[in-house]
């Protein structure tokens, strides 16, 4: 049985923050990690207000046991691929339009 604060620490948004090329940060909630075709996708979810209605997917690049990379997808095919994934999880837990 959960107490009130393993319940929090358990459901408590991970927030990402990323540097862009300028090195410009940006924080995101993390949403999942998608596997497709044998690699990985991160989900995040931009936590700006401005920006919440699109999830950014990232592809997850190991740089070794500890660190990895998050690279941008131009193939508009794996996005949308990667993205019905996670609609499926998760239709139960989000509106999606």
């Amino acid at each position: 049985m959960l107490n009130n604060e393993d319940f929090a620490e358990e459901y408590e948004a991970q927030i990402i923050t990323l540097e862009d090329d300028l090195g410009n940060e940006k924080d995101f909630e993390f949403l999942d990690v998608v596997e497709y075709e044998g690699e990985e996708y991160i989900i995040l979810l931009p936590v700006s207000e401005e920006e919440q209605n699109e999830v950014m997917i990232l592809r997850i690049e190991s740089v070794d046991d500890e660190n990895e990379n998050y690279v941008g997808i131009d193939d508009e095919e794996i996005l949308q691929k990667v993205f019905n994934i996670f609609k499926e999880r998760y239709s139960d837990d989000y509106d999606f339009e």
